[in-house]
């Protein structure tokens, strides 16, 4: 996977999952869902409070460095562990 950005700029990333949903967060990906990427802003969340982004093996990194590249990554788990992890 070609990269010549640090992420996206926050208009090319979609949604977040909604529940029971798999599907990539990258924008236009249909691909399904294997990490979660939980992250908080913390300008704006309290600690205790993750978001979640999913992601397929195709675009885990990207969105992971576009998140750590503003110090909102948490950490990365596969989907299946991160139930009941959103805010």
């Amino acid at each position: 996977m070609p990269s010549a950005e640090v992420g996206p700029p926050p208009d090319e990333v979609g949604p977040p999952p909604d529940e029971g949903s798999a599907r990539c967060s990258a924008k236009g990906c249909t691909a399904d869902a294997v990490w979660a990427l939980r992250w908080n802003n913390p300008k704006l969340h309290t600690p205790e409070r993750l978001k979640v982004w999913a992601a397929c093996d195709d675009h885990r990194r990207h969105l992971s460095d576009f998140l750590a590249a503003r110090g909102f990554l948490r950490d990365v788990v596969p989907l299946r562990d991160a139930a009941g992890s959103r805010s």
